[in-house]
């Protein structure tokens, strides 16, 4: 039999094959650490990673079970990924020893203009509330293609067979854990000014209730159906169609609190929709390999252009505060760049040999002070001029740090062969644009509020204003790290703009500062990216943040800054699988042979 006819008979969700037909298993145990052999995956939710595992075991490769894996979040996570929305898949090929990347982000309607986020009346951007929970936010979605693409390419099986388990945990159910009642809830108000988003995610007018079941038979149709139609059912048939009238017109609840805009989407988008596959962004570390996502997503470059500043002037063993220090100053610099010259490279020219080039991150990292911190907003530099060994900012400063949605999810795969996935994806806020297609139990994205609704400096061009099929700048950051040519890490994470710093620091404190990948994962974090306070978690040390302080950083508050999935390649052939063990409810690491 064929792999994929056999995985589409035999993978089943872990513990449902003895359960009694509709009964559903209790929750699996999460761990946020699993280290053995044969292949690993890596996510924030049990199901979804004992899913992966189960196309490992059967015989899938590292695609296989990343998309499987996607799938089943698309279930368990749905305000943060699913086919209504986008993403960024970086897959190492062990046979070709190359890494290859696939984008995935969600692209403007043809209709959509510069000023498709302002106020017609006044000329000024609408509130950030409005366009989120808008058709005008909804962008033509990329995951379904990517699935068919990554699949195409590089897996061992089909479409159907790889969404058949998700669509099987539709069916059955899952059981609600404090996060997605919590995220539930903070949706509320959003979620009950949609009919179909309320009579799903608000049974009875509320958030579902820790320890209960929750079933989306809705969308274990629409799996099905997609399965078997093929993608072309979503671009050119009649489930586009159905995302086409609903972003439209917005099935608004009698009552509603808010007005939510008509979308400019149209068939023709989705039909001319094509997933780019394109190199990735590389660099090299202290002597490794580090390939990331190109633009449109501003991830590669920035966490490139940020080691390489970190190289040309930090140690790599330094004081924690020394350390620390330089870290929050690279990003700061690298965020000055990021946000004057990166956007959609079909519409702006940007200049990314540049931005990585060892040279300019001399002259970048010439600028910092190791005594004192500089004062947002920097000036970006100038990555088109020739290296002249200068010392000097140029440009304006950008007035305004951008928003991003902190909604996203992200997941790691390995498998027996040493392929690798490392594949991030959303619907952009918590929630996307609270919209969710009739019927299809699956939400709209809110992709659109990634462009900037309005120039950042005026005067000044910027790469990220709206345009007829433009993809928004991302800070996705899905990374690949190889030592001398082989896996080394693969990493990656949610949390908009502090996707990038978040990663950064995962490798520059496994990198740099002799943390194992579990204690770099789970240190506590700082992001700062050229705005005027840098956002450290509860989990900081005091004395730390004091000595910061006396530096000159401005410190803020945040709860929560990520929720990595990451893996290792170790000695012996061995894999470490890691996650979270605390952020956003706790992860889910799991390998397909434990050491213990």
């Amino acid at each position: 039999m064929a792999l994929g006819a056999a995985l589409g008979l035999a993978l089943t969700v872990p513990g449902v094959a003895s359960a009694h037909p509709g009964e559903t298993p209790p929750p699996p145990a999460k761990q946020p650490v699993a280290t053995g052999w044969g292949g690993a995956v890596s996510s924030v939710d049990p199901d979804a990673t004992r899913i992966g595992l189960d196309v490992l075991r059967r015989g899938g490769n590292a695609v296989d079970a990343a998309v499987a894996t996607a799938a089943a979040l698309g279930v368990t996570e749905p305000y943060s990924s699913g086919i209504g929305g986008g993403g960024y898949f970086v897959y190492y090929d062990a046979r070709s020893r190359t890494v290859r990347t696939l984008d995935g982000r969600e692209t403007a309607p043809a209709a959509m203009r510069e000023g498709a986020f302002l106020d017609p009346a006044t000329g000024l951007p609408i509130p950030f509330d409005q366009g989120v929970n808008s058709g005008l936010s909804v962008g033509v979605p990329g995951t379904p293609q990517t699935w068919n693409t990554a699949l195409r390419k590089w897996g061992t099986t089909d479409l159907r067979a790889a969404l058949r388990p998700a669509q099987q945990l539709a069916e059955r159910g899952f059981v609600v854990d404090a996060t997605f009642r919590d995220q539930t809830a903070a949706n509320a108000t959003r979620f009950d000014d949609i009919t179909p988003t309320a009579k799903l995610f608000l049974p009875n007018g509320q958030p579902p209730v820790v320890g209960s079941v929750f079933r989306n038979p809705d969308l274990a149709r629409t799996y099905d159906e997609l399965g078997r139609k093929g993608v072309d059912w979503f671009y050119r048939g009649g489930l586009g169609r159905e995302v086409v009238r609903t972003a439209q017109r917005p099935p608004v609840a009698p009552g509603a609190d808010r007005v939510f805009r008509p979308g400019l989407i149209e068939t023709d988008d989705l039909a001319r929709y094509r997933v780019l596959d394109q190199r990735p962004t590389r660099i090299d570390y202290r002597g490794l390999d580090i390939y990331g996502m190109a633009p449109s997503s501003s991830g590669g470059s920035t966490v490139g252009e940020a080691l390489n500043i970190l190289e040309t002037t930090a140690p790599p063993r330094m004081d924690e505060v020394g350390a620390t220090h330089y870290y929050l100053e690279a990003s700061r610099l690298a965020f000055a760049d990021r946000n004057r010259y990166v956007g959609d490279p079909a519409f702006v020219d940007v200049p990314l040999r540049g931005l990585l080039a060892d040279g300019f991150a001399k002259e970048r990292g010439c600028l910092i002070d190791p005594d004192h911190a500089a004062v947002s907003p920097v000036p970006p530099g100038d990555p088109t001029a020739p290296y002249q060994r200068r010392c000097a900012p140029s440009g304006t400063p950008e007035a305004t740090e951008p928003i991003e949605g902190l909604s996203t999810t992200h997941l790691v795969t390995a498998d027996r062969w040493g392929n690798v996935v490392s594949y991030t994806l959303t619907i952009e806020q918590t929630g996307g644009s609270a919209i969710t297609v009739p019927g299809r139990g699956f939400l709209l994205n809110n992709e659109l509020t990634d462009f900037n609704f309005a120039p950042l400096t005026p005067g000044v061009p910027d790469p990220n204003l709206p345009a007829p099929g433009k993809r928004p700048r991302s800070s996705m950051s899905p990374t690949i790290v190889l030592k001398d040519g082989r896996p080394f890490v693969a990493v990656g994470s949610p949390g908009g703009a502090t996707i990038i710093t978040t990663v950064l620091q995962v490798l520059n404190g496994r990198v740099d500062r002799g943390l194992t990948l579990p204690q770099a994962v789970a240190a506590p974090r700082l992001s700062q990216r050229n705005g005027a306070a840098t956002e450290v978690e509860p989990g900081v040390p005091a004395s730390l943040r004091t000595a910061l302080e006396q530096r000159g950083h401005v410190l803020k508050a945040n709860p929560e800054i990520g929720a990595v999935a990451a893996l290792e390649f170790l000695p012996g052939g061995r894999i470490q699988a890691v996650a979270e063990p605390a952020r956003r409810g706790g992860g889910a690491a799991g390998v397909v042979r434990p050491e213990n």
